[in-house]
Formats: C-alpha cells, sequence, structure tokens
C-alpha cells in the first residue's frame, strides 16, 4: 500500500520548464517532493522533458549516459563565454542547443536586444567543437533564439564565407552583404547525421516568416522587422544560389529567426538532416517511451496550459503518449486557460494549475517551486482518494 488509500503506484513525472522560473528538473523534483508528502510508498520516475528550446541540454542530461562538454564561444552580440553540450558515455553522439550560445537568455534583462545585430556564430562554434571531438550524430535543439539571422552565423562559424562590397570575408554583423561562397566549408560535415528538434513550422518569410512573427518578440520595431525581411529576402537569394537548393518556402526554414533555413540550405552536404517535432526528439533521445511502459500514471505540465498546447507543446505531446499507451494523464500549469485544458481533455488528460490563490506574476514565479511542490501533494492525495472510492465501490455491501 501507498499511504492512504489504494496500491502502490509507478508514477511518471515528465513536465517541461515553467519558463522564466524553473527548468523542467526542477519542476520534476518539486513535484516528487509533494508526492512523497502524500504516498511515500509511491515509485516515482523522473523524466523532465523539453522541447527544443532552454532547457532541452538539461532534460536530455537528467535521462543519464551522457557527460557535459565545454568550449569557447560567443553569445548573440559577440562577447566571449564558455558554452557548453552534451556527449555520449560512449563518445558517439552530441547534443546542441542554440540557446546555449545564441538565445535570448544571453542577453541579460533590460539589456537591449539587438535584433538587428545578434548573430548564431556561437552555435556555429559549438558544432564546431563537437564536430572536433569527434562526434559526427548530432540532436539540435533550435528553440529560444535571440536572433534573426537566417542561420549566417551558425554557417560562418562552419566555413562558409560571406562577402560584402569588398573582397575580404565580412565578419560580425552581415549588413552590405554581396556574396556567399561555400567553397571552404568544413568537410567533415559529409559525415554528420544532425536532427533538429523544431516546433516550427514557419516559412523563412512573408506574413508568417521569421522576422514577422517572431523578430518583434526579440525587441525588433516595425521598422526593424522591414529591414529584416528585406535582409532575409537578399541573403536567401544568395545562399540558395551558392547551395543549389530551394528551401525558403519549406515548413520550419523560419525557425530561430531562420536558423531552420540556413541548416537547409546545407543539408545536401550533410550525410544526412532530419526535423522533428522537440519534444518528439527530446522523449526519443530521453528513452521516455521504455519509461511510460513502466508507469501507471503520468504528470506532466508546462508554465501556461494555454490556446498554444493545442499546436504540439510537451503537455500535449506527453498526453497523446500516454493516451496511446493507455496510461491516465494530469498535467499542471502555472496557468490553466479554458482552450488549453479542453486540447488536454481530447487526450484524456486532466490539467490543473499549481496557483492556490489569486497573485500576481511575479509573485508566482518567485514562489514557484514552493507552489508546484504543493501542486504534487494535492495531486497526490486525489490519487489517493479515488482509489479509496474505488476500493470501497469495489467492496461487497
Amino acid at each position: 500500500m501507498s499511504g492512504a488509500g489504494g496500491r502502490r503506484l509507478r508514477v511518471l513525472l515528465a513536465p517541461d520548464s515553467f519558463k522564466g522560473s524553473l527548468t523542467s528538473v526542477e519542476v520534476a523534483r518539486a513535484l516528487a517532493d509533494g508526492w512523497s508528502r502524500a504516498r511515500p510508498g509511491d515509485e516515482l520516475i523522473l523524466a523532465p522533458l523539453a522541447d527544443g528550446g532552454e532547457g532541452t541540454l538539461a532534460a536530455i542530461a537528467e535521462s543519464g549516459g551522457w557527460e557535459w562538454q565545454e568550449c569557447p564561444a560567443h553569445d548573440p552580440l559577440g562577447r566571449p563565454l564558455e558554452a557548453r553540450w552534451l556527449r555520449s558515455m560512449d563518445g558517439e553522439r552530441g547534443a546542441v542547443e542554440l540557446a546555449e550560445a545564441s538565445g535570448l537568455s544571453r542577453l541579460p534583462y533590460g539589456e537591449p536586444r539587438a535584433p538587428l545585430e545578434a548573430t548564431t556564430e556561437g552555435t556555429g562554434e559549438i558544432l564546431r567543437a563537437v564536430l572536433d571531438g569527434g562526434v559526427r550524430h548530432v540532436v539540435m535543439g533550435v528553440g529560444g533564439s535571440a536572433t534573426t539571422d537566417g542561420g549566417a552565423g551558425l554557417l560562418r562559424a562552419l566555413g562558409v564565407w560571406f562577402r560584402g562590397g569588398s573582397p575580404d570575408p565580412l565578419s560580425g554583423p552581415i549588413p552590405d552583404l554581396a556574396t556567399v561562397d561555400l567553397a571552404g566549408i568544413d568537410r567533415r560535415l559529409e559525415e554528420l547525421e544532425l536532427r533538429v528538434a523544431c516546433d516550427v513550422t514557419n516559412p523563412l518569410l512573408g506574413e508568417q516568416g521569421a522576422a514577422a512573427v517572431y523578430a518583434p518578440q526579440k525587441g525588433a520595431w516595425p521598422e526593424d522587422v522591414a529591414n529584416l525581411e528585406a535582409w532575409l529576402t537578399h541573403y536567401a537569394d544568395l545562399l540558395e544560389a551558392a547551395g543549389g537548393v530551394r528551401a525558403r518556402e519549406k515548413p520550419g526554414a523560419g525557425a530561430a529567426g531562420g536558423t531552420g533555413f540556413g541548416l537547409m540550405c546545407l543539408a545536401p552536404r550533410l550525410r544526412s538532416f532530419e526535423l522533428i517535432p522537440g519534444v518528439e526528439l527530446v522523449m526519443l533521445e530521453t528513452g521516455f517511451d521504455s519509461r511510460l511502459a513502466r508507469a501507471d500514471l503520468v504528470v506532466t505540465g508546462e508554465g501556461q496550459v494555454d490556446a498554444q498546447t493545442a499546436f504540439g507543446k510537451t503537455a500535449l505531446g506527453v498526453a497523446r503518449r500516454a493516451a496511446a499507451a493507455g496510461v491516465p494523464c494530469l498535467a499542471v500549469g502555472g496557468g490553466v486557460t479554458t482552450e488549453g485544458a479542453a486540447a488536454l481533455a481530447v487526450e484524456g488528460c486532466v490539467a490543473v494549475s499549481v496557483l492556490d490563490r489569486p497573485m500576481t506574476l511575479r509573485d508566482a514565479m518567485s514562489k514557484a517551486t514552493p507552489l508546484v511542490t504543493a501542486a504534487g501533494e494535492r495531486l497526490a492525495r486525489l490519487v489517493g482518494m479515488g482509489a479509496l472510492v474505488a476500493e470501497r465501490q469495489g467492496s461487497p455491501a
């Protein structure tokens, strides 16, 4: 038996991060702490997840079998930093997170975000370090970028040359781009198998493109968006001509400020290239299905269970897997809207808020750990109560 009511359960805790407050690892641990208060005998299986954005490396590392690596790189504005990536224990596989070097989180709160200058060069430097380490099978998450450079910085770090009005290669931002030259590209890319965790289906250009949809979130004013759109159009003309591909309209080309497009243009030079929905790829890398097969109940969650949940966010991905496996599923959210709850209900998943009283967003974020812990305890007590009711209904009169 496990605490008050019911047999001992195997509970799979598989949340995403509560962005801005807790990583997915911290959310899973807080849920586990709360659950154990109410049902200390249950077996808790922690399987924190991510969608390809910030926290992807932490979620993969938590599954075991990986080692942290460090390498010098640069942030979106060209400032030096030490970046981390993961290598599997056998040395064969690597995991990279674009947000680690090129993410908005690298630009301190209150600091100008410089949407016209931010580049992905740091991410390319990490990829180069991965290749230097002999790794040729790489998973890459591309969420959370600070950039709208079409992946130009990443490509430059891998040997693509960009020239302006003079014959000298450009460095830093590329305002007067005139020529793209792939002759010096790193030949080791021919051995690289790259799988990209990407939930975005936007094309590179247009009303649904990288600049129009995502640049405002990165600090771009309307005139900046127009300038970025014009630059990306010119850049796409040059890069597609140099690479002999047409990728600007492909779903996902607009991911990470057009980094998806840049990678697509490299794809013919890679051994293999694949875009995979973020949570699906992280589930694969963390052995989620084998853990789900052992579970009696799944608890997932994310910072906001809202209308966006219906578009493939982590909680929905977990709920679908649980439903397919016939395992009951609960979800917690910092906030739960009617639309979000309805999206999960379609998969038989019940969503509840971690908030136990009205409070401001600032207060909720500052108290995230105790709130999530308390929510885990409440869920466990409700599960125990349900087990008691089921036992009573099954007892002879």
